[in-house]
């Protein structure tokens, strides 16, 4: 399962950030922005790196590991809307006993909910928790 959490926010540039080589969509600057706020907060994660429905890093921290996209439509207007996903990393075991899911008070995902909200003047934020969602980077589990 996927927390996402949509925003419309004029504070990240995509015409600045490296073209996604795979489909034209922003998300880089959103996760580089959000790897500096992990880091001050003893998470762990690594550099952004493309993928077909947008960009994504591998955060680390609290016991927990966990993959987190960003994604846009590179031809929005500089007022966009982004799309942000945290997928818990579980292990193939847990998935097939359903165990270890995602919560719906999970530490990481109102970590990012409350800086999107709090730091870069974003409008219309939503969070829809525990969205079924797949892509080949996190595999769709049904719980």
């Amino acid at each position: 399962m996927t927390h996402l959490i949509t925003f419309t926010t004029s504070q990240f540039d995509a015409s600045v950030e490296v073209p996604n080589p795979i489909n034209p969509i922003a998300g880089e600057s959103v996760l580089k922005w959000l790897q500096e706020k992990l880091a001050a907060s003893s998470y762990d994660a690594t550099n952004p790196e493309a993928e077909d429905w947008g960009w994504y890093i591998y955060v680390n921290g609290r016991g927990a590991s966990y993959l987190v996209g960003a994604s846009s439509d590179v031809d929005q207007a500089p007022l966009r809307e982004w799309v942000v996903q945290i997928h818990w990393q579980r292990s193939l075991r847990d998935k097939l006993f359903g165990r270890n899911k995602l919560a719906d008070d999970d530490a990481l995902s109102a970590f990012i909910e409350r800086i999107i909200r709090e730091g870069i003047g974003a409008q219309y934020v939503h969070s829809i928790g525990k969205f079924i969602f797949w892509s080949s980077k996190a595999p769709m589990n049904q719980g």
